[in-house]
C-alpha cells in the first residue's frame, strides 16, 4: 500500500519588534533615502520584524513549532523526525534541529538540518515527503523554516532594509492519499560568491582579523542577474507541474520567495498566472529568507482564500544559488487547524 505525505497544519512566529522603513531611515541617515526608496518601491517591503538580544533561530523555531503542533494536536511525543531548514543556524555544529528537538521535548525524535537558504524549506518538505514514503517508522515529521540574518547584518547595511526575522513550521503526517504531490530542483554553483558570509568557516576560520575587516557579516558581493530568478521560477514551476501530471493552469495559488514583489509579478506574467494567485507576505513582514515559504503558506491557510482540493506551489531560492520547488494539495484539516 502507498504511503503518501500531507501537511496537516502550519504555525509561524513573528518576533516583538516591528521596524517600519522610517525607522529603518533614522538609523541609517538621510544619505539613504533615495536608495532605501528605491528598494521599497521594488520590493514592496515597509516594514520587518527584529529578533531581540539573546533570541536565537531555535527559539523563532521553536515558536512556529508549537504553535503547529497544537493545531495539529499532535504532542512532541509522537513526532517521528524534525528537519530545520535555515542558514542562520544557531551554531556552526550542532545542528539547529537537535537544539529544537530537546526544546520541545521531542526526544525519541531524529532530526538534522537543511541548509540551502532560501530553497531549505521546500527541499526539507521534499525529503519528509520521501521520509514517509519509504520508511513505515516515520509518520510524523516536523518541518521548520528560521531566519535570523539581522544577527549577521552590520548597522550601517543598507541591505538590512530587506532582512526580516521569523520562523513557519509544518506538521507533516503520512495518509492514504497524495497531499505532497512533487517536487523540482535546480542550482547553479557558479553564484556561490555573489552573497554570502564569507568568515567562520573552513575556507576562513573566525578570527580577531576577520572580524575587524567585516568578513563576519552577510554581504552582497555582486547583484544576481535578472533572468536567475525571472526566467529560473517560471521554468521550475513548469518542470514541476509536469512532474506531477498537471497544467501551469491548475495551480491555484503560489508562493515564491518572499524578497521582491516585481520578481513575482513579473513570474506570474511568464506563467500565465493572474498577481492575484501570488501569496505576498514581505510587505509587512520583510525578506524572511529559509522563513518566508511556511511563513506565507501559513498565512495562505488562515487568509481565506484557500479551499480544500486547492493546489498550491512553493517555490524558494537563494543563495548558491539553489532553487526547491514543491507542489501541495491542501486538506481540509488543515484549513480546519489554522483559524486565521
Amino acid at each position: 500500500m502507498s504511503r503518501f505525505a500531507r501537511v496537516v497544519a502550519t504555525g509561524r512566529h513573528l518576533p516583538t519588534e516591528r521596524i517600519s522603513n522610517d525607522d529603518l531611515l533614522a538609523r541609517l541617515g538621510e544619505a539613504h533615502g533615495e536608495r532605501l526608496a528605491r528598494f521599497e518601491a521594488g520590493s514592496g517591503i515597509h516594514a520587518r520584524y527584529r529578533a531581540a538580544p539573546g533570541e536565537a533561530t531555535s527559539d523563532l523555531a521553536a515558536a512556529a513549532a508549537r504553535q503547529a503542533l497544537a493545531r495539529a494536536g499532535i504532542a512532541p511525543a509522537d513526532i517521528d523526525m524534525i528537519l530545520v531548514g535555515t542558514d542562520t543556524p544557531d551554531y556552526p555544529t550542532p545542528a539547529t534541529s537537535t537544539v529544537l528537538q530537546a526544546r520541545l521535548g521531542a526526544h525519541q525524535a531524529g532530526s538534522f538540518d537543511i541548509g540551502c537558504a532560501c530553497a531549505s524549506f521546500p527541499t526539507a518538505l521534499a525529503t519528509a515527503q520521501g521520509l514517509i514514503a519509504t520508511n513505515t517508522g516515520v509518520d510524523t515529521v516536523l518541518v521548520a523554516g528560521a531566519y535570523l540574518m539581522s544577527r549577521h547584518t552590520a548597522d550601517d547595511d543598507p541591505m538590512g532594509f530587506f532582512y526580516g526575522d521569523g520562523a513557519g513550521a509544518a506538521v507533516v503526517t503520512a495518509g492514504d492519499r497524495p497531499g505532497v504531490l512533487g517536487a523540482a530542483f535546480e542550482a547553479d554553483g557558479r553564484y556561490a560568491d555573489y552573497w554570502g558570509i564569507d568568515a567562520g568557516g573552513t575556507v576562513e576560520p573566525a578570527s580577531a582579523a576577520a572580524v575587524a575587516a567585516g568578513r563576519h557579516r552577510v554581504r552582497v558581493k555582486h547583484r544576481y542577474p535578472p533572468e536567475v530568478n525571472e526566467t529560473g521560477w517560471p521554468r521550475l514551476v513548469r518542470r514541476l507541474v509536469a512532474r506531477c501530471g498537471l497544467a501551469v493552469a491548475d495551480i491555484d495559488h503560489v508562493i515564491f520567495t518572499q524578497i521582491n514583489r516585481c520578481t513575482i509579478e513579473h513570474a506570474c506574467a511568464a506563467l500565465g498566472l493572474t498577481p492575484e494567485r501570488a501569496v505576498m507576505i514581505m510587505g509587512e513582514w520583510g525578506y524572511t529568507g529559509s522563513a518566508c515559504v511556511p511563513m506565507a503558506l501559513d498565512h495562505l491557510l488562515g487568509s481565506g482564500r484557500a479551499a480544500a482540493g486547492d493546489r498550491v506551489v512553493l517555490l524558494g531560492s537563494g543563495v548558491g544559488y539553489n532553487m526547491a520547488a514543491v507542489a501541495l494539495e491542501i486538506g481540509s484539516d488543515a484549513l480546519r487547524a489554522n483559524p486565521g
